[in-house]
């Protein structure tokens, strides 16, 4: 190691004009190898600490001159800020705090390292003015870690670990400074306050996570005084496009400490936040609406949202303004965080936007129809549908009639999506079409029974990415409309039942598969699907029999009890038995009873807690036939799935279920959060607890054929089991006879 380190030592002090570069812009070799050096000794202090700890001093020191003599050229950053980011890993150990303790060493520290470092080059500049996406990403987004500002941001935060009162005062003068020479010549000196403010957040910034902020502060920085004093003028300034990065700092700043600065202040500041977004700055007009976003996710007590609509209601018709003129900026044609903000509006404005809707909506399909010739990007498509989700969902919950005004509004586009197979928007399409469809009474418009046949086109399913969305369009129309379809066309019917086969052989989509099936046993008139029954129930034996998995059985269980609860026990019973004699015994005993406990979900385990208490009350064969022997087991079985914890365990060779290979791209599945269903409990009130129903339900058995119950029970169900019964006949007030 003794070797090493001298090499690396030795390599870290040399300077060889035939390694370097006149380049101002690339980084030549000796550059980057300086810089991997840097890299690596601060792994070795972190991983290495015991062995390293001899050298360090020397490294220390040699790192430090390397910094005070490079210079503020492009193409050194990444070595500089390798550099600082060593210093910065060093700094921050407890048993390395005395190299950095004296006070000279701190504010030589301070004076040749940080500050040179938290300048605003001209780099920086251009990219600014003329690469603000890329500077977006790197401000926003985090990706300037290898950037000398964030290395200097870095080493104040490790600097303030041990050493917070001596760094704030050291640091406060030179904040005090800087601000004192932007204030003698603003046009000359801007990059002062600049500097000046990234020094204050970097100072202050302890703790932070993306969705408060920062949530830790230095209490020795007053940041509300800070705030009134030097970033207030910006926010006001009326001259919209002077001083921008100034302007655009001073949004920032508002961003990160929005959980540290009292509601006053933000809520005088969103007004201003509002005015920005008409800046012609990219980066400025894009960190106003990102920080309204922010401000608007905040929640204050009672987990509302921290600004209410009443608060937000003078500056509503503005707000929209401004972010869909935004929009109109030749950088911002696409810009998610414009996008994000409209769908944070809407989110938090409710009713109060639904004025504005026939004009917003106009413009969201004009938008949507522009980006659907050619996608591009992700984020910003995903926004723009969640926002036309909240329009729809807003506006028909206060006047569902209006519902066709969106559709002849959003059909045309959505038409030439499906016409032109935009891949990317077809999973959003479909996710909308769902949640228009399910906002009509129990009928379905002509205009989507149109549409039907399109959907069950074997080519739409072949994409993973349109399933979900897609068997949920077709629950739609079957709660809307089961008896219109069965009618309609005699051809519907294996159509749909042709989908079910070809989910139900995938390990991947079979759920999905069976939350078709139980809409087909729902909704649709029993006389029209008679005829398939015995075929559904054969398809799903083959595939038990061929890859019997955790996720299959459970849904599996909840089908049989759903058929149990639509069609009868005695329904159930006869069609198991026509398929194989003796076959609804064994399914009781292999799979029922030990499986039912696996059962998760209070829909699920409700379907399945009426359906076989139909089994155990209303189906005679329980009683008279061999099958009598798993009665007890399965109302053992039953109160089980009412009182025991849900067994989550998953057999060790499914761990890893390969999803079904998927030749080529495929456009994954985005769940809009907007477009979300509510849960459907196809039983609903008709059973309230299904543990009154099973007592209820018992008592009848047992007066029809006094005595078989009671003595069934006392042979066979064990004491705790038949304790919970007890409760529950009790609750029900009858009883055995």
């Amino acid at each position: 190691m003794e070797t090493w380190m001298t090499n690396f030592h030795g390599l870290l002090t040399l300077d060889n004009k035939l390694l370097q570069t006149d380049d101002e812009e690339e980084a030549g070799l000796l550059e980057l190898l300086k810089s991997q050096i840097c890299d690596n000794a601060a792994l070795y202090a972190q991983k290495y600490d015991e062995e390293f700890q001899p050298y360090l001093p020397r490294f220390v020191t040699a790192i430090w001159n390397l910094l005070v003599s490079t210079g503020q050229e492009v193409k050194y950053d990444l070595l500089v800020s390798n550099a600082i980011q060593f210093l910065a890993s060093v700094c921050e150990r407890p048993h390395y705090k005395h190299l950095f303790e004296d006070q000279n060493t701190l504010t030589s520290i301070c004076e040749k390292v940080i500050v040179p470092n938290m300048e605003f080059r001209s780099a920086d500049e251009e990219a600014f003015e003329d690469n603000s996406e890329e500077y977006i990403r790197r401000d926003l987004e985090g990706s300037d870690i290898d950037t000398r500002r964030r290395a200097a941001c870095d080493l104040v935060r490790g600097l303030c670990k041990f050493f917070e009162g001596p760094v704030t005062a050291i640091f406060s003068g030179y904040v005090n400074s800087m601000l004192a020479e932007f204030a003698k010549n603003p046009g000359q000196n801007w990059k002062h306050k600049d500097a000046a403010i990234y020094l204050v957040t970097s100072l202050a910034s302890k703790a932070q996570t993306q969705k408060h902020g920062i949530t830790q502060a230095n209490e020795l920085v007053n940041l509300n005084e800070f705030f009134v004093n030097h970033i207030l003028s910006d926010l006001k300034s009326p001259n919209v496009n002077e001083f921008p990065v100034l302007k655009a700092d001073a949004i920032k700043y508002v961003m990160i400490f929005r959980s540290q600065l009292p509601k006053e202040q933000l809520l005088q500041a969103v007004p201003l936040l509002i005015t920005h977004l008409q800046a012609e700055s990219t980066v400025e007009h894009t960190y106003a609406a990102h920080a309204l976003e922010r401000l608007f996710t905040m929640r204050g007590p009672n987990n509302t949202t921290l600004i209410t609509p009443v608060e937000m209601a003078p500056f509503i018709e503005q707000l929209l303004n401004n972010l869909f003129k935004a929009l109109a900026f030749p950088g911002s044609v696409e810009n998610e965080y414009i996008m994000k903000a409209i769908m944070r509006s809407f989110s938090l404005l409710q009713d109060a936007i639904v004025p504005y809707i026939p004009t917003l909506i106009g413009q969201l399909t004009h938008k949507l129809l522009a980006v659907s010739k050619n996608p591009s990007k992700p984020h910003f498509n995903h926004y723009l549908f969640e926002s036309l989700c909240l329009s729809v969902r807003i506006t028909c919950k206060a006047n569902p009639i209006t519902v066709s005004s969106f559709e002849e509004a959003l059909f045309p586009v959505f038409t030439e999506i499906l016409q032109n197979d935009v891949q990317e928007f077809l999973p959003y399409v479909f996710q909308v079409m769902s949640l228009l469809l399910e906002i009509h009474d129990n009928s379905i418009p002509s205009s989507y029974m149109a549409l039907f046949p399109h959907l069950l086109q074997p080519v739409l399913w072949e994409r993973t990415g349109n399933i979900p969305p897609l068997v949920r369009l077709l629950q739609a129309y079957l709660e809307k409309g089961g008896a219109t379809i069965a009618n309609s066309a005699a051809d519907k019917i294996p159509g749909l039942l042709g989908v079910f086969q070809k989910l139900i052989a995938s390990k991947a989509n079979d759920h999905q598969g069976f939350y078709l099936l139980n809409s087909i046993i729902e909704h649709m008139p029993p006389e029209s699907i008679i005829q398939y029954r015995k075929q559904i129930f054969i398809l799903l034996f083959q595939r038990l029999q061929s890859s019997k998995t955790t996720k299959f059985i459970k849904s599996f269980l909840v089908f049989i009890n759903l058929y149990s609860v639509r069609y009868g026990a005695i329904a159930l019973q006869e069609i198991f038995d026509s398929i194989q004699p003796k076959m609804f015994g064994m399914v009781l005993e292999k799979i029922v009873v030990p499986e039912v406990q696996k059962v998760s979900g209070a829909v699920e385990k409700k379907i399945c807690a009426v359906g076989i208490t139909k089994v155990l009350t209303e189906c005679p064969a329980m009683m008279d036939t061999e099958y009598t022997k798993i009665w007890t087991p399965l109302l053992q079985a039953l109160i089980g799935l009412f009182e025991l914890p849900e067994d989550d365990s998953i057999p060790d060779d499914e761990h890893f279920i390969d999803i079904e290979d998927t030749p080529g791209y495929q456009t994954a599945f985005s769940q809009l959060a907007f477009a979300g269903k509510k849960e459907h409990d196809p039983i609903g009130d008709a059973v309230g607890n299904p543990k009154i129903l099973l007592a209820q339900s018992l008592h009848k058995l047992s007066t029809a054929c006094p005595g078989r119950v009671p003595s069934m029970l006392s042979t066979s169900l064990n004491a705790e089991a038949l304790q919970y019964l007890q409760g529950y006949l009790q609750a029900a007030t009858v009883q055995l006879v």
